[in-house]
């Protein structure tokens, strides 16, 4: 148990961190926010435009839980400096009193350091929600069951925080796994988070699929982009686009693997390449192919360096030994390691049933 002095120390030390995030978030001007977004909200043909509607309320609620956030850790501070006060008046050593206090301040620098993560997020696209693609790389039936083993990971993951996801591309592997996949995912500061994901990820493990049980290496890619207005202004030429369909065989039932709704895009110069498989209809996968398309050409726009191109499109040069941005050991020992910023955890059974947090923060806090 901490002493009073120490916890003193601790609530200063949050005061100041609260400050550079008040500085960042800006209550005030975040409140007016609010309420200009609640004023829209009221209006009788507000859901006349339900897409609109939506991303309204959405940035609505983003708002609302950034502001509940601030205030918590504000009244949090104020709440203990009190209980540590009552505590100094007092004749006898309320201990109870003292590790509730020291209880509720680890809570709440645990709060601080998730704001001030998410006040980093200031990207121009990091608010959005975002696609992520997952790639097996050379390897036969080990590599493709790495990648389902991901594909997992990260539905577990986006179930533990809230977030919503719809898989828009599925290519299983007859023998056992997938290929790739391709998930839509919703939630506040989506692409934010998940960019930090985006590379090759390594896997060291016994195959069981090896009679010999030897150890073996597997790599799988993964990609994250942002989800981009439907309205946002992008010159395509329709002679640059190659537009192909064919049969589905992912997710999406029955009914899609009795026609040619899946379609895939081909932006001829880069070759950056879209697909969808999942929606009922070839319209619908084509609206949702040209989304995606359009969200990795403005990648590479914004990132104005023409040789990142086989980044952006997930087409890595090698997925392979040497370019991994975390390795996941299974034996000799057990280890999951981010090479980027050194950040790594023991349980890696956890981390594959989504336990991914850490990571992902190491990732922000070192940007």
């Amino acid at each position: 148990m901490k002493e009073i002095f120490e916890l003193r120390s601790d609530i200063e030390d949050l005061s100041q961190k609260l400050k550079l995030i008040g500085d960042s978030l800006d209550p005030a001007s975040l409140e007016k926010e609010i309420k200009e977004l609640e004023k829209q909200s009221a209006s009788p043909d507000f859901w006349n435009d339900s897409d609109k509607a939506q991303k309204i309320m959405a940035d609505l609620a983003s708002k609302k839980d950034e502001l509940s956030d601030y205030k918590k850790l504000e009244n949090g501070l104020v709440d203990n400096t009190d209980m540590l006060d009552l505590v100094e008046m007092s004749e006898e050593k309320e201990t109870d009193t003292i590790e509730e206090v020291e209880d509720s301040l680890k809570n709440l620098a645990k709060l601080a350091t998730q704001m001030k993560l998410r006040t980093q997020l200031d990207g121009e696209y990091d608010k959005n929600n975002a696609y992520i693609s997952i790639n097996a790389g050379a390897g036969g039936l080990e590599a493709t069951d790495w990648a389902d083993m991901l594909f997992r990971m990260y539905k577990r993951y986006f179930d533990s925080i809230g977030f919503k996801y719809e898989i828009k591309d599925l290519n299983n592997e007859e023998a056992g796994g997938i290929k790739s996949a391709t998930m839509h995912v919703t939630g506040p500061y989506a692409y934010g988070y998940l960019k930090a994901e985006k590379g090759v990820h390594r896997l060291v493990r016994i195959s069981p699929f090896d009679s010999q049980s030897r150890r073996h290496t597997s790599f799988a890619s993964v990609d994250v982009f942002p989800e981009l207005d439907e309205n946002i202004e992008l010159d395509i030429d329709p002679s640059d686009l190659r537009i192909d369909t064919y049969r589905a065989s992912g997710a999406g039932g029955q009914h899609v693997n009795k026609t040619d709704s899946a379609v895939r895009i081909t932006h001829i110069p880069t070759g950056v390449v879209a697909t969808s498989q999942a929606e009922r209809s070839q319209i619908q996968n084509r609206q949702t192919a040209m989304n995606l398309l359009k969200s990795k050409l403005v990648q590479i726009k914004e990132e104005e360096q023409r040789e990142k191109i086989e980044d952006i499109q997930g087409s890595y040069s090698q997925i392979a030994w040497g370019s991994q941005i975390r390795s996941y050991v299974f034996q000799p020992y057990t280890l999951v390691k981010d090479h980027r910023t050194g950040f790594e955890m023991g349980n890696v059974e956890a981390v594959m049933d989504g336990d991914i947090q850490g990571f992902i923060d190491a990732f922000l806090a070192d940007k």
